[in-house]
């Protein structure tokens, strides 16, 4: 049996036997099982140990699936990747020239030391996310201040629009989480939320224990993605590392999780065909793309770049990658439909799947066979296969080829160096704005690509603060991606989990959330 829903946003997370792995988790359960007589315990199988639960201190993708059931943000996302408010009232008041967001707070909010949620925690946590995150410290340049206007009012004011500002408070990765004030330090060593789960106990490698907050205060609004209303409908959360993938497979085939996250897509199969188990595809997960060195070297051309796009069969470079059509999407628009950012603009250029189409503009570049070096690494195993398919690809549209397989830590040393590649292959997770990824949309990363139509595009869209309008300006700035060929978006990519079948009203997101999931006594 399967589970599978077209998610329309989302956000890049990541040996025992079975036998063994049995024996550990029933030693897990022992000390909270009196604790649990009555009451439901979720077991939920992670990638590994989270190295830290201040989700400030790391973007993590595990951190924040943990810890995002503890805290809550200002803002968050809906299933259409929109922004909504979660700890604030209502969406901004945003000032005519997008210098300064007036910010109200839910009013009865409290903390889970009991004490209520006022605009000093606020402005403490946002200036601790600010000194700390890497989002927060690439926003502080144009932060002027954050400072409380009463008790249940924030404000903050901007020496420069910053359009995505609301997406940078809600994404939950380097998350801009609010803190109970007194509770702030560094390391934290009180974990004090808003969220409908508290933190009970930390057992390193062994688990990380939530359980209810009987005192939660839930948004009124039915549920949607992150945003509307959220319930604690087990008891208690158990969330245990177990690194190895195999394991996880056969602990949600046995019945030791409830939840098992990340899964080989080679065990879809496996899963679906397992009794008690519902194998969970949350699509779009991410998506592979190619950057191209428009710095040095035969890719400076941009005419050869639009070669290289003519010349590629996406849906062959997905089928390598991943095997099966149900894990990968092929698709032009950068965002699915449903987001405010859908657009087709330039997507007749997407999968031309052109050799001969490809080797006339070679023809006219004058392309003089320097060979086109792919860099790319065998640990993710997608980006290594996608890499052998598009080389037969180019060969065959008239280009010379060199495959420089490197392993990740070195692909990443090299990539910030134009004289060593032409492109190089690597993913991101879906994010629900498009300033937030892939990089290449900033200055200086990887790839060089800096143009007078990129940047008047890109002042457009950023110089616009109302939600409504951005929009429409993003398919500009799609459409000059496709014009000049800075990156190759190939598709859309799935992640598979396990779930038991005693567990209702999961909903596949980015980051697994366990608020409005009941689970059968």
């Amino acid at each position: 049996m399967k589970i599978q829903r077209d998610r329309t946003g989302g956000w890049t997370r990541r040996g025992l036997g079975l036998a063994a792995a049995g024996v550990a988790v029933a030693a897990l359960l022992g000390p909270g099982a009196a604790w649990a007589q009555g009451k439901t315990s979720a077991n939920l199988a992670m990638i590994g140990e989270p190295q830290s639960l201040d989700p400030m201190a790391s973007t993590a993708d595990l951190v924040s699936i943990i810890m995002q059931h503890v805290y809550e943000p200002l803002f968050t996302f809906d299933s259409h990747s929109a922004v909504q408010p979660m700890l604030a009232a209502k969406m901004p008041e945003i000032s005519a020239d997008g210098k300064k967001y007036t910010i109200e707070l839910r009013k009865g909010v409290k903390f889970h030391n009991g004490r209520e949620l006022d605009a000093e925690d606020v402005v403490a946590s946002l200036k601790r996310w600010v000194d700390m995150t890497p989002r927060g410290k690439a926003l502080a340049k144009s932060i002027t201040s954050i400072s409380a206007k009463g008790p249940s009012t924030v404000e903050i004011e901007l020496s420069e629009p910053q359009p995505a500002l609301l997406a940078h408070l809600a994404l939950p990765s380097g998350f801009a989480v609010i803190m109970a004030k007194e509770s702030i330090a560094n390391p934290l060593v009180e974990f004090i939320g808003t969220g409908p789960y508290k933190f009970r106990e930390r057992k390193p490698d062994q688990y990380v224990v939530l359980v209810k907050n009987d005192a939660y205060s839930s948004r009124g609004e039915p549920a949607d993605g992150y945003a509307g209303k959220r319930e604690a409908k087990i008891d208690e959360l158990r969330f245990i590392p177990v690194p190895n993938a195999n394991t996880r497979v056969e602990g949600i085939i046995a019945g030791q999780y409830q939840f098992a996250d990340q899964l080989p897509v080679e065990s879809y199969k496996k899963v679906s065909n397992a009794s008690g188990v519902n194998a969970v595809l949350t699509m779009p997960y991410g998506f592979p793309y190619i950057p191209t060195n428009t710095k040095q070297g035969p890719m400076v051309d941009p005419k050869i770049r639009q070669a290289f796009q003519m010349a590629l069969n996406t849906e062959e470079l997905l089928l390598a990658g991943f095997g099966e059509p149900k894990f990968f999407t092929v698709t032009g628009e950068h965002f699915p439909k449903g987001s405010p950012f859908s657009s087709t603009a330039g997507a007749d250029k997407y999968n031309k799947a052109d050799p001969e189409g490809a080797k006339k503009l070679l023809a006219e570049a004058k392309y003089d066979g320097t060979p086109i070096r792919i860099l790319n690494s065998k640990q993710y195993d997608f980006h290594h296969r996608m890499a052998l398919m598009m080389a037969e690809q180019l060969k065959a549209a008239g280009f010379k080829v060199a495959l420089d397989v490197v392993d990740w830590s070195t692909l990443v040393q090299r990539r910030g160096d134009p004289a060593l590649w032409d492109v190089y292959i690597t993913h991101s997770a879906f994010m629900p704005d498009p300033m937030l990824s892939p990089p290449q949309l900033g200055d200086g990363a990887p790839g060089w690509w800096k143009t007078p139509a990129k940047d008047a595009a890109l002042a457009a869209f950023n110089g616009e603060s109302d939600s409504a309008k951005r929009g429409p300006l993003w398919g500009k700035v799609q459409q000059v991606i496709y014009d000049e060929v800075p990156y190759i978006r190939v598709g859309n990519f799935a992640a598979l989990s396990g779930l038991s079948d005693n567990m209702k009203g999961y909903t596949p997101m980015m980051m697994p959330a366990f608020w409005n999931v009941e689970l059968a006594k």
